[in-house]
Order: C-alpha cells, then structure tokens, then sequence
C-alpha cells in the first residue's frame, strides 16, 4: 500500500502526444489509488454535447483545474494528464496546487527515439469515442512552450510503463 500524503497531491503530466503520458498516468493513478483526470476525455465530452463542436479553447482545462481542486480538499491524489503545451496551463496547475495547500509534482513526459514517437502516432489507436488523434505533422509543428522551473522528465523511449512509474513513485517519495 502506498503512502498517501494527508494534504492530498497533485501530479501534473505533459508531453507532446504520443510519448506515453496517458499509459503513465493511469498506471500510477492505479499505484496509487488517485484520481485521474485526462483533459482529452474532458474535452471530446464537451465537444459531444452539441455546445461546443469544434475548438473547446480553454475549457477543458479549466474544468480539470476544479475538478482537482475538489479532490484535493478532500486529501486525494490526482493526476493530471494534458499535453499542457504552455507556461500559462503549466502556471494555472501550480496555482490549483497552492491555492488547496498540497504538494506537487511536475512531469514531462518524452520520447527521446523519434522514429518510435512516430511510429507510436501513426499506429495507435482511438481510446474515446468521437476523438480524432492527431497526426505526426500535426505533433512536430505543435506549439510546445519549453518547461522554465524544475520538474521530474520521464522518458518513454528508454523505459517502459512499469519501470517509469516505479522510478516516478521513487522520486516523488510516494514508495512504500
């Protein structure tokens, strides 16, 4: 059984599209018994409930972050998992984080062997109904602000699943 802080924690993935971060985030929301909260469901639900069709903007964002400060105030783990291209999403999880009084954790997730990032978008399948996944040309010409303040960097390309949240519980001092 895990340690859980009592203050509740939030861990925050990103990481371009195809490096792993769903697969990440829901092995260790299971380690872990946390919440997780995965912006792309967020925003195909908004996209299918015929209010907003196309561009969600921030929306799905912006739900996440109540969503988790709801499971914060009551002592959760959540985690987070969003490309969260911009320093702005990035700064907003940080602030959902102190404004609750809990812990954080940054993580960028990459794939530093490029052929296997793309070989991973052009082959994986859609997980939710309705979401259209983007194309490698979409993910190479993405905006992707650099991260600016320390964070945990996991790399899909060297180790897998098991092995990386294994090492990420280690780093986040949430072992047993």
């Amino acid at each position: 059984m895990s340690r859980r802080p009592r203050e509740g924690m939030l861990i925050v993935l990103g990481g371009l599209p195809g490096t792993g971060k769903t697969a990440i985030a829901r092995s260790l929301a299971r380690k872990l018994n946390a919440v997780h909260l995965r912006i792309d469901t967020i925003e195909q639900a908004l996209r299918s409930c015929d209010v907003l069709k196309a561009d969600v903007g921030p929306a799905g964002y912006v739900i996440a972050y109540g969503l988790a400060e709801d499971n914060l105030r009551i002592g959760k783990i959540v985690v987070a998992d969003s490309v969260n291209p911009l320093s702005v999403t990035r700064d907003a999880w940080l602030s959902v984080a102190k404004q609750m009084a809990a812990k954080i954790a940054e993580v960028e997730v990459i794939c530093s062997d490029k052929a296997e990032h793309r070989r991973r978008i052009e082959t994986r399948p859609a997980d939710i109904i309705g979401h259209k996944l983007p194309s490698w040309l979409d993910v190479v010409d993405r905006h992707y602000d650099r991260w600016d303040r320390q964070h945990i960097v996991i790399n899909t390309a060297v180790k897998g699943v098991d092995e990386n949240v294994t090492d990420l519980v280690a780093q986040m001092g949430l072992e047993k």
